[in-house]
């Protein structure tokens, strides 16, 4: 590392401990920030403790009423909650709109009450989250039935329908079926005496969710939080995760999807949502926004339920509250496991059918987490050490032909002699049996399955609340150190797993180094440099990442070292290698015609013929 280099680096240090120190915020907004939070945080108890009250209420009134009778209502009023609730699921309905209000999954916890081991249903959203509701265009004005309350005229331990009469024999009911074991409910929208009145092709569906933070990192789980769609021709789509975006429908679709990291809302017609009319759109909160630090973003969807007609017709769905799970999702055969994130193209494929069916088995065998972690990361190690050998060999060949190289730059240290190098150092390679280019299919081969398990292990819910040593959720940072500042750009605390694997990878490369050959040209980087600096960026990359995935790259890593010293030691003798290498040298030295010219190598030789008349012609004039 020359001068330059070394007072570039302290130069970009200061800089960003400055920026640091100039951005940390002062011990006064911390506070307020706290107070702000703590603040939220009550009102959002509060209000909570006030629906549990409210949701008894609708009970003890239909006890005391016929549930059969049907009584007509005017626009306004507050209405009230009822639920429906299986071993699943417990869902609030509002008679104001007939909507669903909240929805908690049982089986579930957010990370404070994991933390805290309380015993609280995961609340995915809560009273004032969540719209649906028709939207009816007339002539004189637009009904939309949130605004509406609704009666309960129909209720059993599964079941619950609101109706509401507005007025002139135009009716609209709504019902809600849950079953025992399910993660979802079948809903139905009914519509009466419309006829004549309006299109229905113009009756839409309002679908909106405001979801809640769920998980440790807030960030991480709005970061992945999106809308997902499946058309009927051109298959999978969705949003853009990285902020606002919205998008008309393309085509027919099949089922929408409100996706956050870890659970997701997934709506499906009976036939589709019709293409006219139907749009979707997804919305980030400001800085300083009531919903900034408790909510992820706001979903909404305008929706086409294609009523066949408006005199007297339903259309039926079907609605998903729960996990993405990759098994549970795939249970439904409607391609909703497209929702997880496993990578595209390639990088998809060697998650759905090797990783994820692997991973399933090491987990229902009854092992934990992180030993099923392990397992499979010595599977798939073990699956490469053909590979491993292949680029251990080939860099072996290198570490012996570095000498001669070496002596082919100093013959040859004027560009003008570029060409002439290359021709003679491309002879060396072929008579010693020797390529600088062995060593990349290999390498080719295994960055799919790296890059692959780089989209697995944040995507894989299994990893959600597990703990294993240290880390006490897998599916998020394995934090030993708090700092209670945020220090940019490494974060507010520090990843033990995330420095393990960052020491690991630096071994790996120091211990591959002696193969990395030293620029020749000015002012080109020097590669040692760089690897030696990729391993500090891993660790400001990763800090925030699963601890699930620095836990598989450690262990993965460590494999290779361990693989490395075993091939090096004990199965490829380099003397004899470097004696082998000698043998074939000579031997294609003392015999030049039995060796063909490669179709590469004869077109360097044009090239350096045509090289050569071009700087005879440049002399002469």
């Amino acid at each position: 590392m020359d001068r330059n280099t070394i007072i570039g680096l302290v130069m970009i240090g200061l800089i960003l401990s400055v920026f640091t120190i100039y951005n940390q915020p002062t011990e006064e907004e911390i506070r307020k920030q706290q107070q702000e939070l703590a603040l939220k945080e009550k009102r959002e108890s509060e209000k909570e403790a006030k629906n549990k009250v409210d949701a008894k209420k609708p009970e003890k009134a239909e006890q005391k009423s016929d549930a059969t009778t049907v009584a007509a209502v005017n626009e306004g009023g507050n209405g009230s909650l009822v639920f429906l609730e299986n071993d699943k699921l417990k869902i609030y309905f509002s008679t104001k709109g007939g909507q669903v209000s909240a929805v908690y999954l049982k089986e579930y916890k957010t990370y404070e009450d994991y933390k805290n081991k309380k015993e609280n249903p995961m609340r995915l959203f809560a009273e004032g989250d969540a719209v649906n509701q028709l939207v009816i265009p007339l002539k004189d004005k637009t009904i939309r039935t949130s605004n509406y309350v609704f009666n309960i005229s129909e209720k059993s331990d599964n079941a619950i329908e609101f109706s509401a009469d507005l007025g002139d024999g135009k009716t609209v009911t709504q019902r809600y079926e849950l079953d025992k074991g399910k993660y979802e409910i079948d809903y139905r929208v009914g519509m009466k005496g419309f006829g004549g009145q309006v299109d229905p092709k113009n009756v839409l569906l309002n679908w909106d969710v405001a979801y809640r933070k769920t998980e440790r990192l807030f960030s991480e789980q709005r970061r992945v939080s999106t809308i997902c769609m499946n058309y009927d021709k051109e298959g999978f789509d969705y949003l853009s995760e990285m902020g606002n975006d919205d998008s008309e429908a393309e085509d027919k679709v099949n089922w929408v999807a409100f996706k956050q990291s870890y659970f997701s809302s997934i709506l499906r017609p009976e036939n589709g949502f019709s293409k006219e009319g139907t749009e979707f759109k997804v919305k980030t909160y400001d800085e300083g926004h009531d919903r900034s630090w408790s909510h992820l973003k706001d979903f909404k969807s305008s929706l086409n339920p294609g009523f066949s007609n408006v005199s007297d017709a339903s259309v039926s769905f079907n609605w998903y509250f729960g996990p993405n799970d990759y098994e549970v999702l795939r249970s439904y055969n409607k391609e909703y496991d497209e929702i997880l994130n496993f990578g595209w193209g390639l990088f998809r494929w060697i998650n759905v059918y090797a990783v994820q069916p692997l991973f399933n088995f090491l987990v229902d065998s009854g092992l934990s987490l992180g030993l099923a972690i392990l397992l499979l990361t010595l599977i798939i190690k073990l699956i490469l050490v053909p590979v491993q050998w292949k680029m251990f060999v080939s860099s072996a060949k290198m570490r012996i032909m570095k000498p001669a190289i070496d002596e082919l730059n100093a013959k040859y240290p004027e560009k003008d002699d570029a060409m002439k190098k290359q021709m003679e150092m491309m002879t060396l390679y072929r008579e010693s049996g020797a390529s600088p280019l062995s060593g990349c299919l290999p390498m080719l081969i295994q960055m799919p399955i790296l890059l692959a398990v780089f989209r697995f292990f944040p995507a894989a819910f299994e990893l959600r609340q597990k703990s294993f040593l240290w880390a006490e959720d897998l599916s998020s940072y394995d934090s030993i150190w708090d700092f209670g500042v945020y220090i940019w750009p490494y974060g507010d605390h520090m990843s033990l797993f995330t420095l393990l694997m960052a020491g690991t990878t630096l071994v790996y490369t120091v211990m591959n180094s002696g193969n990395m050959q030293q620029p020749q040209q000015p002012g080109m980087p020097n590669m040692k440099v760089i690897m030696y600096i990729f391993p500090i960026m891993m660790i400001f990359f990763f800090n925030n990442y699963s601890s699930g995935l620095s836990y598989y790259y450690f262990i993965s890593t460590l494999i290779s070292i361990l693989i490395m010293v075993l091939i090096k030691n004990f199965f490829v003798d380099e003397e004899k290698l470097k004696l082998k290498m000698a043998e074939r040298k000579a031997a294609n030295t003392a015999n030049p015609k039995e060796k063909k010219k490669s179709k590469f190598q004869e077109k360097l030789e044009q090239m350096q013929k045509m090289q050569q008349e071009q700087m005879k012609n440049r002399k002469k004039k």
